[in-house]
């Protein structure tokens, strides 16, 4: 049901961007979560590299024997961490339909808790 309703909110504002003769990009956010995992990845290695609102590769691992909607998060190459799972059944979802989301860094905290440190949005960009 939620998704009928982005959906037509979504062709409105496309269709007021277009009728004002402007070219529409439309991102609609998905969802913002922390990640999980980092202190087992490459994050604590280019943890100084990265900047809010740097691009993340979303890469879903159906065949992760740890979770089946498990959804990994890359930087330039480098293995960060994952989508909790907790938050990743929707996302995992829309990929696996071949739904072209994206995410970006949206916060970056010094907290002892590695799970606390980074926040992604991910979104689709129309």
């Amino acid at each position: 049901m939620r998704w009928v309703v982005l959906t037509a909110v979504v062709f409105w504002l496309l269709k007021s961007a277009l009728s004002m003769g402007a070219e529409a990009v439309v991102e609609i956010l998905v969802q913002s979560s922390l990640t999980a995992g980092l202190s087992h990845h490459e994050a604590k290695a280019v943890w100084d590299q990265l900047k809010v609102g740097d691009p993340l590769t979303l890469v879903r691992e159906s065949d992760n024997p740890n979770d089946a909607n498990a959804v990994r998060l890359d930087w330039g190459g480098h293995k960060l961490g994952y989508i909790p799972r907790t938050d990743n059944e929707a996302i995992a979802r829309q990929l696996d339909r071949g739904n072209k989301l994206e995410a970006r860094i949206s916060r970056l905290g010094q907290y002892r808790n590695h799970r606390r440190k980074l926040e992604v949005e991910v979104y689709l960009r129309m």
